[in-house]
């Protein structure tokens, strides 16, 4: 056991243990702290807190350049952006621009829009386009378009006129006082009373104009009125002196089904319709345009989009350029090969319709099979190899000028 002196003697070294054990943490801790740390707390002392529970700015961190190194992320993939479109130059139109008058409804705004594209660069035309998105025929208490195409062609003054309508127009029409269903017969009557109305209207005005048909839809019910609608425009279209466009081709793949994607005017794959089904992408705006540019410049009397018009065209009015007369061609011939006499024995008759005759063995044919000897060609045709080649009877010269052909 131990001693009661023992203890005592520990019990008053004690004080001096733990004070050794204080200076010993200070001078730890105080090589671990940077000069300015040392400076701040020399200025504020410190505490036996501040030993155990150093504040988050007073803990020392590691150096830099034994920091644990992050791992750096893997850079994301960036998808290969597409070549822009080049910008379409814009060129001032001149005062006396002539112009065209896009009417219709929603559709028909992509058209004016993909018309306005192909024209930028044609100072003396410029498109105008008097669409109605909600419009059609059925709906004639909310726009019609008989009544209003007169009033839009007196205040416009266009040299042509060109119609996209009817995409609206799968609803109930009022016929004296009855909802007719779309394309009953009694629905259909008067459906094709307004358009010839309309029609009517623009002939009145002596104003060319082109009626553009109506493209396949994503829901079948939709295309198959459509054709029907299209039947309609092209009946009024030829009655009033018009022209019909047709663009049901371009937005269709081979089997006549409706497409999403196809080929653009320079025949890439694109983009021609919305996700809905129904309205135009850019692309396809400017293809309803291209469809519609040649019947639009002949009117025109342009030969191309940014063409100037021709002198002696007449605003307003199809022009022909007059073809120059033709002059016969005269056209010299060879004499062909003879192939109704294979054996070159002067037969007609063709080999193995009449049993062998022994041949004269002074033809041509006999000399070849027996003596081996060709006939001569006649000159100028494609079996003469004669060098230097020789050249044509006067006779038969004189025999194929005589031959002309006339356009």
């Amino acid at each position: 056991m131990v001693s009661v002196a023992r203890i005592r003697v520990i019990l008053r070294r004690m004080p001096i243990l733990i004070l050794a054990i204080a200076v010993l943490a200070v001078a730890a801790a105080s090589a671990f702290h940077t000069p300015a740390l040392a400076q701040e707390q020399q200025n504020r002392g410190w505490s036996l807190r501040d030993l155990l529970f150093p504040r988050r700015s007073e803990r020392v961190e590691p150096p830099l350049d034994i920091q644990k190194a992050r791992p750096k992320s893997k850079a994301k993939k960036s998808r290969p952006r597409l070549p822009a479109e080049p910008a379409t130059p814009i060129v001032e139109k001149t005062p006396d621009a002539r112009v065209v008058l896009v009417v219709g409804d929603f559709m028909a705004a992509g058209l004016a829009e993909g018309l306005d594209t192909a024209f930028a660069e044609n100072p003396g035309v410029r498109i105008v386009a008097r669409s109605n998105g909600s419009s059609g025929f059925v709906r004639d208490d909310f726009y019609n378009w008989p009544e209003q195409i007169k009033s839009l062609i007196e205040t416009e003054r266009p040299v042509a006129v060109v119609v996209m309508l009817g995409s609206n127009d799968r609803q109930q029409m009022k016929v004296a006082d009855v909802r007719e269903q779309p394309r009953s017969e009694n629905w259909t009557k008067e459906y094709e009373r307004r358009t010839d109305a309309f029609g009517s209207a623009i002939a009145a005005a002596k104003v060319p104009f082109l009626w553009v048909g109506m493209p396949a839809f994503r829901v079948s019910k939709m295309t198959s009125d459509m054709l029907a609608f299209n039947d309609i425009y092209h009946s009024a279209a030829q009655k009033h002196g018009g022209e019909f466009v047709d663009v049901w081709d371009g937005f269709v793949d081979e089997n006549g089904a409706f497409v999403t994607s196809g080929p653009d005017i320079n025949g890439q794959p694109v983009r021609l319709r919305s996700d809905d089904g129904i309205n135009v992408s850019k692309a396809g705006k400017r293809k309803l345009a291209f469809y519609t540019e040649k019947p639009l410049m002949k009117i025109l009397g342009i030969t191309t989009p940014g063409g100037a018009v021709t002198a002696s065209a007449p605003a307003g009015a199809p022009v022909e350029a007059p073809a120059p007369a033709a002059a016969p061609i005269v056209v010299d011939r060879t004499p062909p090969m003879l192939l109704g006499d294979p054996a070159l024995d002067g037969g007609s008759e063709l080999l193995g319709a009449a049993p062998p005759v022994k041949g004269n063995p002074n033809l041509p044919g006999e000399k070849l099979v027996i003596e081996g000897k060709a006939h001569d060609a006649s000159p100028g045709r494609a079996d003469d190899f004669s060098s230097p080649p020789k050249t044509q009877p006067a006779t038969a010269a004189v025999t194929d000028k005589t031959t002309a052909i006339t356009p």
